[in-house]
């Protein structure tokens, strides 16, 4: 019963109707202005859309899209992209290519605009008691929201004592050591390879 229930409100929203890519894109749109300290910042927000709200995907494929944007060279913000394309694939490849880019846009542009004009003025408040304060104000607002988004990460992507584990070993070794992020992801992927770690 409750698994029906589930189901019957988890409806995919499907991207061909124009309402709901309208409404795909303004939630992009009104996110971007939000993204303090870069794309992962929204990472809870994102999962919320697209798992919870317009149940595109699974928490499970969230973790692995989070997964790929995070080891691909480029900006944090590309997880957009593939959330585009993991709504629309279902209508197709071309459907899903199409959603990926406008979310990318939709994301970026917003942000990008108001940088640029922000970072035209801002050379003029240098001095200014405001400029200072806003300025140490938003790195502990920041590293708050990327410690949240961090256990958030944990939530969806963990489900053993050993994958909890070797997640708490990574970050103290991240934490307290200068070794590159690029051994511990190759480690933890042939950990999970061999099968030692399973969600």
């Amino acid at each position: 019963m409750q698994i029906m229930f589930a189901a019957a409100v988890c409806e995919p929203r499907h991207l061909t109707d124009l309402g709901n890519l309208v409404s795909v894109i303004w939630d992009f749109l009104s996110l971007s202005l939000f993204s303090l300290g870069g794309g992962n910042t929204l990472l809870t927000e994102y999962h919320y859309l697209s798992v919870d709200k317009y149940c595109w995907i699974t928490s499970e494929q969230f973790a692995d899209i989070y997964a790929l944007a995070e080891a691909a060279p480029g900006p944090s913000s590309m997880i957009v992209g593939l959330l585009g394309m993991g709504a629309a694939w279902r209508e197709g490849p071309g459907w899903g290519l199409l959603s990926g880019v406008v979310a990318e846009i939709s994301i970026l542009l917003p942000s990008t605009l108001l940088m640029v004009v922000a970072s035209l003025g801002w050379g003029r408040f240098k001095d200014s008691p405001w400029r200072i304060a806003f300025e140490r104000a938003m790195g502990p607002i920041t590293l708050g929201i990327l410690f949240a988004v961090g256990f958030k990460i944990l939530h969806i992507s963990d489900h053993s004592a050993l994958a909890y584990g070797v997640s708490i070993l990574v970050c103290f070794l991240m934490v307290r050591t200068k070794i590159s992020p690029l051994w511990f992801m190759a480690i933890a992927g042939l950990l999970g390879g061999l099968g030692w770690i399973q969600r």
